[in-house]
């Protein structure tokens, strides 16, 4: 039986979202399993017009983020922000867990990020602007924090908050 391209995202409603992810083992990295994981988070994030996308967004609470830098899609596994810029951008932010809805969030201008590569090797990405926004949200993500936990002013949309 084949299996689905991909995988169906999970609203702020339900509590997995909202839960820590574990960190992925070092070993599973590179097995076939985990690239076939990867390959469908990110046809996922694709499908769903996504620039970005967390494992728990489809129920798998491990710590993988699929993040767009530039025009390249890169898979982030395990990834920690291990520097922030004191300066700040605010944008207009937008989740495929939260449809419809769109708001105002303050976050670091720069950040860097380490983090495994879908090899298994560690990788450093030094990230700015809309870059640093996007994966300063996919990583908020895997600490089970949602960007309207954070923002400003909700922009377009209505949030139930009594369901949050």
């Amino acid at each position: 039986m084949a299996t689905s391209p991909i995988f169906p995202v999970l609203t702020y409603r339900e509590p997995s979202v909202r839960q820590r992810s574990v960190e992925v083992p070092a070993e599973e990295i590179t097995t076939k399993e985990f690239q076939d994981y990867l390959d469908k988070l990110i046809s996922t994030m694709i499908v769903t017009d996504g620039i970005g996308i967390a494992s728990p967004q489809v129920g798998i609470n491990k710590r993988v983020a699929i993040v767009t830098i530039g025009k390249e899609i890169v898979a982030m596994v395990n990834p920690e922000i291990v520097k922030k810029s004191e300066a700040t951008i605010e944008s207009e932010e937008g989740c495929l867990s939260v449809p419809g809805v769109y708001g105002n969030v303050t976050r670091a201008k720069t950040v860097t990020v380490k983090a495994l590569t879908r090899h298994g090797r560690r990788a450093d990405y030094q990230l700015k602007k809309m870059d640093a926004v996007v994966a300063q949200h996919e990583i908020d993500h895997l600490d089970g924090i949602l960007f309207i936990d954070k923002v400003n002013k909700i922009t377009r949309g209505k949030l139930d908050r009594s369901s949050c």
